[in-house]
């Protein structure tokens, strides 16, 4: 993080939340000032330290560390959550479809979903049976993303119980909330001479085969289907850089989690989703700079929507008419060790 977006983020919240803003006791004595409560809760969050370990250095005691975690977070999700996680616009959908198309060859584009873990230290025992699966032998919660290929994070859904697999998780997540309602952007798109009524999303082997997925072939035989699977891997993988980026810059997503209440970890994942997203903006590196606004839109709940949404046959479709797109273009950078394609200036 620059300085110059942490001093904002800094001024921000001292403008607006009393509890980071100078007092004085009836001794007369000063209370700490912002920055100091703002530096403790960065580095707790990117260190995963305890709220003690930089006493000497902010002379701050343990309670007000913690403390001033808990009101920073408050603060980041009531500014900036509206601005920095939410679902894009419809100038926004045109241009990250476009944005992809250019990157990875491959048109109507939305993002990569996927989940990743993050190891609960502290659960309580009567709930560990439920966040416990798989190949985790420790309580986990997962963590739902959509990631653009600029490493923005579009959808977070966070701490879902019950069996912890991908499929259960997007069973429960607000991802297709729009659909459902009939309130959805336009992201219709042609391929292969063949209309389709929304977008998509890249996802691996576990998702369902929805008309808004669009996962590799599992035994692919042509070689155009070989061709297709390391391209939807390669393009895939902007979701777990995402992640990879996420826990790199917040290690507290990365080390077991120390907190008992799962409220308190949702707001540190929603935290680090919006300070992610915002040194994204301030680096330059984001896909849409400016934010423009859609007009509110009427909710009509349609119950033949979730058809659409569940149609296996759009989904083999759309499969086979991407492939036959990619078939005939030269991509070259699958065959190349790291397996990805060269960067763009005009959109960096």
């Amino acid at each position: 993080m620059s300085k110059r977006l942490f001093l904002k983020i800094v001024n921000d919240i001292e403008a607006r939340f009393e509890y980071f803003q100078t007092r004085y006791d009836a001794r007369g004595k000063r209370s700490f000032t912002a920055l100091q409560k703002c530096t403790s809760a960065i580095k707790q969050l990117s260190t995963s330290e305890p709220p003690d370990a930089c006493d000497e250095y902010l002379c701050i005691a343990e309670r007000t560390s913690r403390e001033s975690l808990e009101y920073f977070c408050d603060a980041v999700i009531k500014l900036y959550k509206p601005e920095f996680v939410r679902k894009p616009t419809s100038h926004e959908v045109a241009l990250i479809t476009q944005a992809h198309e250019q990157r990875h060859h491959i048109p109507g584009m939305l993002g990569s979903l996927d989940c990743t873990h993050i190891e609960w230290a502290k659960c309580p025992k009567y709930v560990k049976g439920q966040y416990t699966w798989g190949d985790h032998k420790v309580p986990t919660i997962m963590i739902e993303c959509v990631a653009s290929y600029d490493l923005w994070i579009w959808h977070s859904f966070f701490g879902p119980a019950g069996s912890n697999n991908n499929v259960n998780v997007m069973n429960q997540s607000p991802l297709f909330y729009s659909e459902r309602n009939v309130s959805a952007l336009d992201s219709s798109f042609s391929v292969n001479e063949r209309n389709y009524k929304r977008g998509y999303y890249l996802t691996d082997g576990i998702y369902p085969k929805w008309s808004t997925f669009v996962k590799a072939y599992p035994h692919p035989v042509e070689e155009d289907e070989k061709k297709f699977k390391r391209l939807q891997e390669v393009a895939r993988n902007d979701v777990e850089r995402a992640f990879g980026v996420l826990k790199g810059k917040w290690k507290i997503l990365e080390r077991p989690l120390r907190f008992t209440k799962k409220v308190k970890i949702g707001k540190i994942v929603a935290t680090c989703s919006i300070l992610h997203n915002m040194i994204i903006k301030d680096n330059g590196r984001a896909i849409l700079p400016v934010r423009i606004m859609d007009p509110p839109a009427p909710i009509v709940y349609n119950r033949n929507v979730l058809r659409e949404l569940h149609d296996e046959e759009v989904h083999h479709r759309l499969r086979y008419d991407l492939t036959a797109h990619v078939s005939g273009l030269d991509l070259a950078y699958l065959d190349n060790p790291h397996g990805q394609p060269p960067p763009i200036e005009a959109l960096i």
